[in-house]
């Protein structure tokens, strides 16, 4: 049913959550740009970015507000990285993602991956456009656990 407010649940398009898709980027990446990654240790990119570094991947920290992470140099933005990521995994709202996925694609990433909460149909349509792989209100994290498994 519609008009319930915060119950009401968005449908995703499911070509942005394909498991192939998914499972192809969790095995083959190597860098992960955490776009609005936060020093808090109790805000869900912190542990999102911790998880998977433990895991092998390189973190590249991204948030103006940042000049390091864990003892990694923090990026104010994505043109400021040092080389084009693999996956650009954002933790904005919604409303900022367009300009996000215009900017993934001007920098070469591999994919664009918006988290849990964060849909936005137009931005992940401008990334699949430029070619990138496309995944939207996944964690991915979580993902990773479940193709990966445990340790």
């Amino acid at each position: 049913m519609t008009g319930q407010g915060s119950r009401h649940r968005t449908e995703i398009d499911p070509r942005w959550q394909d498991i192939e898709v998914i499972e192809r980027l969790v095995h083959e990446s190597r860098t992960v740009a955490v776009l609005g990654l936060s020093a808090d240790p109790h805000r869900p990119s912190h542990g999102v970015a911790r998880y998977l570094r433990s895991s092998g991947l390189t973190i590249l920290p991204v948030n103006p507000g940042l000049t390091s992470w864990e003892g990694l140099r923090a990026y104010p933005s994505l043109d400021a990285l040092p080389e084009a990521p693999d996956i650009v995994d954002v933790f904005r709202r919604p409303e900022f993602t367009v300009e996000i996925a215009k900017q993934a694609v001007a920098i070469g990433a591999g994919a664009l991956w918006l988290q849990l909460g964060v849909i936005n149909e137009e931005a992940a349509r401008i990334a699949a456009d430029a070619g990138l792989d496309v995944v939207m209100d996944r964690c991915l994290a979580v993902e990773h656990r479940e193709v990966v498994g445990w340790s």
